[in-house]
């Protein structure tokens, strides 16, 4: 079996790696196409450092978007009394849902701060009540805050 060559990549390749990765790679597949295409190159001890240089700023970003995640789940747990209004008909049944949009809405109104809705993940929500909702800042970060829905005056039916 032929020898693996090692090659840094400058682009992202779907089923081998990332831009900047470190792969091995059959010698024909980097001498084919990788290295004629500009897709790879050679490791060097130079280029080496750079991968590993990349790599540190890469773990630094994330760290950094790690800690302004905790700030934002501070917040938001603190935070208590947060309500939405909704129209409301027999047996605490409310007409239609909660949606995420409208649970960013009220957390935006309460830290200053935006929360992408597409991070919000609402309960089903049919009846009048409290209900914990969960927002997911960070893989590693998620915040759970209580949201109370109650009957709306009807002023804005």
């Amino acid at each position: 079996m032929a020898k693996r060559i090692q090659l840094v990549l400058n682009q992202d390749i779907s089923k081998l790696g990332k831009a900047g990765d470190l792969v091995d790679v059959a010698p024909g597949y980097a001498r084919n196409y990788l290295l004629p295409k500009g897709l790879a190159v050679h490791t060097t001890p130079g280029i080496l450092k750079q991968v590993e240089r990349r790599r540190e700023q890469e773990r630094q970003r994330l760290l950094e978007l790690k800690k302004e995640a905790d700030v934002i789940k501070a917040k938001l747990e603190k935070l208590s009394g947060l309500t939405i209004a909704k129209q409301a008909g027999e047996k605490d049944s409310i007409f239609g849902s909660v949606t995420d949009r409208e649970v960013a809405e009220v957390l935006q109104a309460a830290i200053g701060q935006e929360v992408d809705r597409r991070v919000i993940t609402v309960p089903e929500v049919r009846k009048l009540g409290t209900y914990k909702v969960e927002i997911k800042l960070h893989p590693e970060v998620t915040a759970t805050v209580d949201i109370q829905v109650v009957p709306s005056d009807g002023a804005d039916a």
